[in-house]
């Protein structure tokens, strides 16, 4: 789907460092995900990729704008396992980077995407979040597929499922990648 839609599909390291994983994604210092409990450490001082997010920093340092990156791949993280939480696990992130990118953009984009996955279009909703690597931050919900938004066990009642955080790039992150946020911008998902 996401190399029909102009996506080049791009991989990253597992073993990285605290650069990659966190400081050109925005993350502080005191920020949870750093801490031991969330981060596989390794003695050299590198760590396990808690995320993909390190493939689009690289991405973005190799590439000129604009561009369409998709960084799929494994990913670990040092957490109690159980029914929603697993300590080695697949993700796969996206960004679009160009001049005059807008959170319109990032909804059109989406409603697209689902519409090829599921084969009819979908209703979403963004609702706040905060993330550090973009601003604003969202979080992108769908209408339930089960019941259609009546309300069932897999929605908890409420009609929406919370698919994916997603957003503006934000302009450090830009910087890190080697853009100039005053004259490009994007979204990530």
């Amino acid at each position: 789907v996401f190399t029909s839609m102009g996506f080049e599909v791009l991989d990253g390291p597992h073993v990285d460092d605290d650069h990659f994983n966190f400081v050109a994604l925005n993350i502080p210092k005191d920020h949870p995900a750093r801490d031991m409990q969330d981060t596989f450490y390794l003695e050299d001082g590198n760590l396990l990729r808690t995320h993909t997010s390190t493939i689009q920093v690289r991405g973005m340092r190799r590439l000129r704008p604009p561009f369409k990156i998709i960084g799929p791949g494994k990913v670990f993280r040092c957490e109690r396992v159980d029914a929603s939480h697993e300590t080695t696990f697949h993700q796969l992130e996206g960004m679009m980077v160009d001049r005059d990118i807008k959170v319109a953009h990032l909804i059109y984009f989406m409603k697209v995407l689902l519409s090829r996955i599921f084969g009819r279009e979908e209703e979403v909703r963004l609702r706040p979040g905060y993330f550090p690597f973009v601003e604003p931050g969202f979080e992108l919900d769908i209408r339930c597929l089960l019941c259609r938004g009546t309300g069932c066990s897999v929605c908890k009642q409420v009609g929406w499922v919370e698919l994916l955080p997603c957003g503006m790039v934000h302009p450090n992150v830009l910087r890190a990648g080697g853009i100039d946020p005053t004259g490009y911008s994007g979204f990530a998902f």
